[in-house]
């Protein structure tokens, strides 16, 4: 990634060597036109780093999915076991009415505390929104 690093100071130095007579239009020219290349570089930058980091993310996703997967059927074949176990002492009808009813509980206790945890998501970002309204404060008084 070092190599995407622009050296605009020094390529700016040798360039623009014995043209004293340049003028200031020409050199304000020539300095835009260097920092417009940089931006666009550490642009390009910023879009490769970000790619770079999706792929892994995505990968990560991926794993977790199948780990998900994974635990369901844990969970799936880990009930089958209870009914069975409850089967041996019970009619296997009731053994499975047992545990599909636990698993009923397991998912309503689920169910409320996830509906709380939403309650208090907030869809507007407030932090980015207080440092917006301060940099465009600024951006309209810069010396206050």
């Amino acid at each position: 990634m070092a190599s995407l690093m622009p050296h605009a100071p020094q390529r700016y130095a040798t360039k623009h060597r014995g043209q004293e007579d340049a003028s200031v239009g020409e050199l304000l020219s020539t300095v835009a036109s260097d920092v417009q290349q940089l931006l666009h570089q550490e642009a390009e930058l910023a879009k490769a780093e970000i790619r770079e980091e999706a792929t892994k993310a995505g990968k990560a996703a991926g794993m977790f999915g199948g780990a998900g997967f994974a635990g369901y059927m844990v969970a799936l074949f880990l009930t089958l076991a209870a009914m069975f176990a409850l089967g041996n002492v019970m009619d296997l009808g009731w053994a499975a009415l047992i545990v599909t009813a636990v698993w009923a509980v397991i998912g309503l206790i689920l169910y409320r505390r996830g509906r709380t945890q939403m309650r208090t998501v907030s869809p507007k970002p407030e932090q980015t929104m207080q440092t917006l309204k301060e940099d465009l404060e600024w951006a309209r008084h810069p010396t206050g």
